[in-house]
């Protein structure tokens, strides 16, 4: 009988000192870190490091608004979208330039945005620029619906991303992009440009 007492007297210390230590580990102001389930990122796509968004308000050389571009990031690049109107109808290059400066003739807007020192156009082996995309077609109504994408591995910000100290800008140029020709692909003169804002 004294045995069996003493069997169930270490059980109930047993019991209380587990009880304690659950409780120490979960004392209001106790980290819980170790406990906790892994964190979920719910942050939206674009928001990490080199993501987000940023806009352009495109003018030509006499200052007529020509509408705003979106500059958002979408996985491994750069989106740009948006409406233009006011620009010859027919086919046109856009890029990323370096400098956030539109002063006409927009020379002020640098060279394309280049952070890998590569060679303009995605046709030539040594290419492309991280600001080369598409060329854009304008209607005969001078209105173009913009959808093009900058090369895998741009970045809006961060390291070697378009947002850097001195800004960027869009442009785009009189005629065609022919994705080879080093530095704008032949494609003459700068006709509209926006700094990006963001």
């Amino acid at each position: 009988m004294r045995t069996a007492r003493i069997a169930l007297v270490a059980s109930c210390v047993w019991i209380a000192a587990c009880g304690s230590d659950r409780k120490a580990e979960t004392a209001p102001g106790a980290d819980t870190t170790a406990m906790a389930p892994a964190a979920t990122d719910t942050s939206a796509p674009g928001t990490a490091a080199g993501g987000g968004s940023a806009t352009a308000a495109l003018k030509d050389a006499a200052g007529n608004d020509l509408g705003t571009l979106t500059l958002a990031q979408a996985g491994q690049a750069i989106q740009v979208s948006g409406t233009l109107h006011g620009l010859p109808p027919g086919t046109h290059a856009i890029h990323l330039h370096q400098t956030g400066q539109c002063q006409p003739p927009f020379k002020s807007a640098g060279g394309h945005w280049n952070p890998t020192n590569a060679k303009h156009g995605t046709k030539n082996p040594q290419g492309p620029h991280m600001g080369d995309m598409p060329n854009i077609e304008v209607g005969a109504d001078s209105t173009v619906n913009v959808q093009v994408s900058t090369p895998p591995g741009a970045m809006l910000r961060g390291a070697n991303g378009l947002l850097d100290a001195d800004g960027a800008a869009v442009v785009v140029h009189a005629g065609a992009d022919d994705y080879t020709t080093d530095p704008a692909g032949a494609a003459g003169d700068r006709i509209a440009c926006g700094v990006v804002q963001g």
